[in-house]
């Protein structure tokens, strides 16, 4: 039997499931028989991408991204939004977790977890050395690990489309003395040392070599009693904090991320035992547990706060009242500070609990502008946390595009991604390129229709679909994998709002 198929049947099924959907019925909405739908779903009938098409609109749920970039978005822009959207759970605490999933010998289960395709690319890692990964309704997943991981088998076609494989190293060094693992990839954002993360592990007796687009790591370990970051960065801080899970300590680490993923790494692996003073500071004291830890825990991560930026971005640009919920607000305090003094009105509900029960979250509304917006007279840059997050800048380029005035957008933190956003100018944008890492946005400007490839890397790619859902005409965006690695349903969820996008399955 031919396992691609079985797999993707047996997701087909599960969805099915959860959209409470007999087999009869789904057949009808498809437009086959029910015997086709139980072959199907047992592997026993090949797909063509028309069928697939098919199914994925039915179950409003892409299955897979046909060849990595033959998923078409069709946008009739210059409607505006209305209503109210719920935000999901972050995908860079997603991604993070899973790894530290890895330091729990019992079962974890993550409550609302992301489905989207960054997380689907380490869960295919860890499946690939003999982790048992189980989805159920509501987008919970169960994770249960072997005594024993078959690293040697490690996927490497998933580990180099995604950054996050780096955080594999810091649970790994307390299982192998020596093991390799693929060149982390993902956004394609110019060159991103892991110096930090070599650094950081030297001082627990790792040592890393790069060969052969491989890294190879050899362990002896060591403990020390205080660690300092050689840059303040979201993944090395969650790697060195789950490699000293499993050190007696206490071990302080000085210059930390205390970025929301980081928390909520912080707040399973409390979970699981160790002591962890400083959550949500720069400064972290790790107690760690030196034997293999076995606890069943359930997790609930907290809401994705670039998730909540695209969304306000998407209601400004398209001058929109709308209502978002589960709003993670010290993760954009800064943010809306800054569009209040360009003129953005708002408010907010009062604060109360994520589920993780530390976050603050509230109820956003954002309310229609008019286009009154004005530009600010300082440049606009992101800062480690508390400052604007890194991966919210860029959202400032679209709505500097329809403010009065000259605004300077400063990217220091990633080679090249500010060159990405001249793709605006294919809408319609003034975008001036000053170097890899600025850009001097000359607006108002009206964005237009065009038909345009995403460019490979995340954000950028993303403020090329807000731009089309302002500019009146038909625009098409293609290849959206590097979207979908980052939101879920968007299509689906923009529409609701009163977007009108139309999935394009095509070669």
């Amino acid at each position: 039997m031919n396992q691609t198929n079985l797999k993707i049947g047996q997701l087909i099924a599960q969805i099915r499931q959860e959209r409470h959907l007999t087999q009869a019925e789904f057949a009808k909405k498809v437009g086959t028989s029910q015997s086709a739908i139980n072959r199907i779903e047992h592997g026993g009938q090949n797909l063509s991408l028309e069928t697939l098409g098919r199914i994925s609109d039915v179950l409003n749920k892409q299955l897979i991204s046909i060849n990595q970039g033959g998923l078409n978005l069709r946008i009739e822009g210059g409607n505006q939004l209305s209503g109210e959207i719920t935000l999901k759970t972050s995908k860079n605490s997603a991604v993070s977790l899973l790894c530290a999933s890895l330091l729990n010998y019992g079962v974890t289960r993550f409550k609302s977890f992301p489905r989207i395709e960054e997380v689907y690319r380490i869960i295919e890692v860890l499946e690939s050395i003999g982790v048992s990964v189980k989805w159920f309704a509501n987008n919970d997943i169960e994770i249960r690990r072997p005594a024993k991981l078959n690293i040697e088998n490690i996927n490497k076609v998933s580990a180099k489309k995604t950054r996050s494989v780096l955080m594999l190293l810091g649970p790994l060094i307390h299982e192998f003395k020596e093991f390799k693992l693929p060149y982390a990839g993902g956004c394609k954002l110019g060159r991103r040392t892991v110096n930090p993360h070599l650094f950081a592990l030297e001082e627990l007796g790792v040592n890393i070599q790069t060969k052969n687009e491989t890294y190879a790591i050899s362990v002896k370990k060591k403990s020390t009693d205080r660690i300092v970051l050689y840059e303040r960065g979201d993944t090395v801080t969650s790697n060195i904090i789950m490699a000293l899970a499993r050190f007696r300590g206490p071990t302080i680490i000085n210059f930390g991320s205390a970025n929301y993923a980081i928390q909520d790494v912080c707040l399973y692996l409390e979970k699981l035992g160790i002591k962890i003073d400083g959550i949500g500071q720069t400064t972290l004291t790790i107690k760690g547990v030196e034997g293999p830890i076995r606890k069943n825990i359930s997790f609930s991560p907290s809401e994705d706060p670039i998730e909540a930026m695209f969304f306000i971005t998407a209601a400004v640009c398209t001058n929109s009242t709308i209502t978002i919920r589960r709003v993670p607000i010290d993760f954009v305090a800064i943010e809306l500070l800054k569009l209040k003094k360009m003129g953005l009105k708002f408010n907010m509900s009062e604060r109360y609990k994520a589920d993780n029960g530390f976050t603050d979250l509230v109820d956003l509304k954002i309310y229609k502008h008019d286009y009154r917006l004005e530009a600010v007279e300082d440049s606009i840059h992101s800062q480690p946390y508390p400052g604007l997050n890194a991966d919210n800048l860029p959202y400032f380029v679209p709505i500097s595009v329809i403010a009065k005035g000259r605004t300077l957008i400063h990217d220091w933190m990633y080679d090249n991604r500010a060159i990405y956003y001249t793709e605006l100018t294919k809408i319609g944008a003034q975008i001036e390129l000053a170097d890899p890492h600025r850009v001097y946005i000359n607006g108002p400007s009206t964005f237009k229709p065009a038909d345009v490839v995403c460019p490979p890397a995340l954000r950028p790619a993303s403020l090329l679909l807000i731009g089309m859902l302002a500019a009146h005409g038909i625009s098409i965006l293609r290849n959206v994998y590097t979207i979908n690695r980052g939101y879920e349903d968007l299509a689906e969820r923009l529409n609701n709002l009163g977007a009108k996008i139309t999935v394009l399955h095509e070669v």
